[in-house]
């Protein structure tokens, strides 16, 4: 009798296309036949050669645990970016600008160990005004390029928790 449970690849190649394809009909705004089909067949192709990317160890019960706790991070995130942009601000207009801005390459060591919880520290580092993530090893260290001290004293830590936690980390 043939295995009817699905195996994980089946199922990370299907949630990749419909990620994918909801994103082509969202920014395409196009519905006729040649986009739709269009559509379709790019995100086939797309999803048949980089499933294992998007989603490389799917555990569908704790999936959707995981999109909602990201979803409760994303406001965070975004507050971190406006405030870090504000002080982005008082630094360029500060009178003593040659001064107060001390850029630097600093380092630390995560305990993060998942690849899309890497990726989403890195890319949460860059989003924020004055820093931007250089590398990350595979064994945890984060270099990462600052603006000045204040910029990297706390933030990248706090995020390394939040994204810890989205991640059961």
């Amino acid at each position: 009798m043939a295995n009817l449970k699905p195996n994980k690849s089946k199922i990370s190649f299907l949630i990749t296309f419909v990620i994918l394809f909801v994103i082509w009909i969202i920014l395409s705004g196009k519905f006729d036949l040649f986009h739709i089909s269009l559509g379709l067949i790019s995100c086939f192709l797309v999803s048949y050669f980089s499933w294992d990317h998007l989603l490389p160890d799917l555990d569908v019960r704790t999936l959707p645990g995981v999109w909602i706790r990201f979803i409760r991070y994303i406001p965070w995130l975004l507050y971190q970016i406006l405030v870090a942009n504000i002080h982005l601000l008082y630094l360029v207009f500060h009178p003593r600008t040659q001064e107060v801005i001390d850029p630097r390459i600093m380092r630390f060591n995560t305990r993060l160990k998942d690849g899309m919880a890497l990726v989403t520290l890195a890319n949460s580092i860059t989003l924020t005004p004055g820093t931007i993530t250089i590398y990350i090893s595979v064994f945890g260290e984060v270099t990462f390029h600052v603006i000045d001290i204040q910029s990297g004293k706390t933030l990248p830590f706090i995020m390394e928790a939040k994204v810890a936690e989205i991640f059961k980390e």
